[in-house]
């Protein structure tokens, strides 16, 4: 019996033993386990995945006949009848590792639901009987990891039972599909394995950080360590490398904005992964708009090599570029499961895995157990999936583990406490008095708006900005920044004012920001219009920063940007009320709860103050439905194919993603077109494309300026070029109309 042909131009196809393939699997999949307590259970998905392949049409088809064969679900088949109840979970694992973990009895997303699918297979073990290899069917099932017999969250009992086993399936699925691909990848393309892996150790990483930071503190004058800033710095350092000594577990850090927090949790991973011996660290950001920034910095400390960027933007041409092309092999790599000391990645990528339920997506979960979890800008959990965000990050550091860091300079209200029985158990602060270190590093001054202050208009708010030489206003919505730009034109049009918005591809914006980054440090005018894209972490420092009034949140990520070095006595941001409103849902309530603070302290509102967010968070949670989707009763109800669909981070109606002739995307295009739409093609084109609503690309499309180039692959046609603007980017009116212009040939 065979398990796979590799077929070859120079000599007979070269054939892997379905003994040999499975057994190699099998001993992958257990070594994953290893991590969460679940080796025999991973073994026993390795030996019985692929029992399906017995079949003679299987074997047919390996000597080449054109036809289809159902493989995997024999081995779930023999799984549920070998014991009804502990069998389910290998059924779900083995059934799903090619098409994805499916429902338990409903079909969906063209899954058939696992009942069916054992139900339909259970003929074909039957006739397979008496070929089944005995060294692969011999095993027993062993009794389940004993987590799963305790109460593990404040639901319901029944159902944080069957959460818990949930999400332990996809981590065991986990096992399985990784180890199968890892096989394949040996067998078929030996060239690759040996590229994987090669990775500095979490020692060698650790005291490498610890230079570095060494390095950088020498180099500043002694008036620059003697700063307030600086020792501010260095003593949030200080506390994260002492605070890594403790258990693992969940930990609070709490530093305002430019106090040091993305090398000092860098730190604190890092030693708290070598004291503790675990495997990687885990940072999540929220934005891609400034996870290159982060990543990049890492690079710089710990080597190109061994930091990972996981995420949509991400420019493989750039990272060759940069860091030649064997860092980009090895992100490439990498990137399929995660095995590397230090990944970087986005909220969306990491929290939309852990509730995933195709094997591209969920291979890399088994190397989340035993790592440290940076959630960087906390904050910006969506508040109508913090139900299901919450239950899985306990379950990965009681079960799995995790250490997890929550670090923000505005600390949502998590912590599990009294009716919020489900938040995040034993938080523990990294530094002791987070509202004394705001203090010292309080480097700007909010002005309020008053209860009976009107919407300033945008010609007047224009003409407020172009009165600064450097300004940064940061407003609600994408056209307001467009609009507020065009009308500062008039009034500086030697200068020019600076727009940033999500209607520019990232490539742009990248290229915008170091833009301004080079005015900001050469002193010369720097008058900025944005959405809140340039507030989470963006390393740009104004003066004066001018903010739509909105989440508390935000307008204090938005005063981020202001003297963020510490440079003047104090800066100044002003907030005031825009003409438009926030965008629905919980932008909306967010400004809601502001405006209820703002009454009741008016200007004694100290947006500095961390305690003043728990009560802020606590507003907000309390108005928001926190599982608006209905994850967790899907969960509980073993729909993992329902819980993949239902849970999805981008909640702004961003449906569709359009290419645009930026820099060099017309040559991206070409090998895109000539060599079909293959994986890598497709990732070198993310960096050029802009997300739209619905409408506007039913606009796009009905006027005939996209064109489809690969299935669900649209591109902005050359007629229609000029509706990306160099400064505005996708400018979509109510009909797009072609430039005569590209007409002419």
């Amino acid at each position: 019996m065979y398990a796979r042909a590799v077929v070859s131009d120079s000599g007979p196809a070269r054939l892997q033993s379905l003994t040999e393939h499975s057994a190699n699997v099998a001993q992958l999949a257990a070594s994953f386990g290893t991590a969460f307590g679940s080796a025999e259970w991973g073994r026993l998905a390795g030996l019985w995945h692929d029992l399906g392949k017995c079949r003679p049409e299987f074997q047919a088809r390996l000597q080449g006949e054109a036809i289809r064969v159902e493989h995997s679900g024999v081995g779930a088949a023999l799984a549920c009848r070998r014991d009804a109840r502990l069998g389910l979970p290998l059924a779900f694992v083995v059934s799903g590792h090619h098409s994805g973990l499916p429902n338990l009895q409903t079909s969906e997303e063209g899954l058939t639901a696992l009942c069916e699918r054992v139900l339909r297979s259970e003929p074909f073990l039957d006739q397979l009987r008496p070929v089944l290899p005995s060294e692969l069917t011999t095993g027993r099932l062993p009794g389940l990891p004993p987590f799963l017999a305790q109460r593990t969250s404040a639901l319901h009992e029944a159902t944080a039972m069957r959460c818990s086993m949930e999400f332990w399936i996809r981590f065991l699925y986990s096992c399985l599909v990784d180890a199968d691909a890892l096989d394949a990848e040996a067998f078929e393309r030996p060239d690759v394995q040996g590229e994987r892996g090669r990775f500095a150790s979490i020692l060698v990483l650790r005291r490498r950080l610890d230079a570095y930071i060494e390095a950088k503190m020498a180099a500043l004058s002694h008036g620059q360590r003697g700063s307030t800033v600086n020792r501010a710095r260095a003593e949030v350092l200080e506390r994260c490398r002492r605070a890594a000594l403790e258990r693992p577990g969940t930990f609070s850090l709490t530093v305002p904005t430019g106090g040091g927090k993305t090398l000092s949790a860098m730190a604190f991973a890092l030693h708290h992964a070598e004291v503790h011996g675990m495997a990687r660290v885990i940072v999540v950001i929220p934005y891609t708009s400034i996870i290159e920034q982060n990543a990049g910095e890492y690079r710089t400390a710990l080597g190109a090599g061994n930091v990972i960027e996981h995420h949509s933007n991400l420019d493989p041409e750039r990272l060759s570029e940069e860091y030649g092309p064997e860092v980009e092999r090895r992100t490439e790599l990498a990137s399929e499961n995660w095995d590397a000391p230090v990944i970087v990645t986005t909220s969306v990528q990491f929290f939309e895995s852990l509730f995933a339920n195709r094997s591209s997506r969920c291979r890399k979960l088994h190397n989340v157990a035993q790592s440290v979890i940076v959630l960087d800008e906390v904050q910006t959990l969506p508040p109508g999936f913090v139900l299901s965000i919450l239950d899985a990050l306990n379950e990965l550091v009681a079960h799995y583990g995790c250490s997890v860091v929550l670090s923000t300079a505005t600390p949502p209200a998590l912590a599990q406490r009294g009716r919020w029985d489900f938040g995040l158990r034993d938080v523990r602060p990294i530094i002791a008095d987070p509202v004394g270190l705001a203090a010292r590093l309080q480097r700007v001054e909010y002005a309020w708006p008053g209860s009976q202050d009107q919407p300033c208009d945008w010609p007047q708010m224009a003409r407020v900005l172009a009165s600064h030489e450097q300004v940064l206003a940061v407003v609600h919505r994408r056209d307001d920044a467009r609009v507020l730009a065009q009308e500062m034109d008039s009034l500086v049009p030697s200068e020019g004012v600076v727009h940033l918005s999500a209607l520019m591809c990232p490539a742009h914006r990248l290229d915008v920001l170091a833009d301004v980054r080079e005015r900001l440090r050469d002193g010369r005018p720097c008058r900025v219009v944005s959405t809140q894209l340039v507030e989470a972490g963006v390393d740009v420092d104004f003066p004066v920063v001018y903010r739509a009034l909105g989440g508390l949140d935000s307008i204090v990520q938005a005063a981020g940007r202001c003297n963020r070095e510490g440079l003047l006595a104090r800066g100044r941001v002003t907030v005031f009320r825009a003409p438009t409103t926030p965008p629905p849902g919980t932008p909306t309530r967010a400004a809601q709860v502001t405006e209820s603070l703002l009454q009741r302290y008016g200007q004694a509102l100290d947006a500095g103050n961390p305690a003043l967010f728990d009560e802020y968070f606590r507003a907000l949670y309390f108005a928001e439905n926190l599982d608006a989707n209905r994850v967790q009763p899907a969960r509980a109800e073993l729909k993992f194919a329902t819980v993949a669909d239902r849970f999805q981070l981008i909640e702004d109606g961003f449906t569709r993603t359009v290419i645009v002739p930026y820099g060099d995307a017309r040559q991206r295009l070409k090998a895109l077109r000539h060599n079909g739409p293959k994986r890598d093609a497709l990732r070198r084109l993310q960096p050029f494309t802009v997300a739209v609503y619905p409408k506007s690309f039913e606009s796009l499309w009905t006027s005939g300026a996209l064109q489809e180039v690969a299935p669900g692959v649209f591109v902005l046609v050359d007629t229609f070029a000029q509706i990306y603007d160099l400064r505005f980017g996708l400018v979509v009116g109510d009909e797009p109309a072609p430039d005569p212009r590209a007409l002419i040939t």
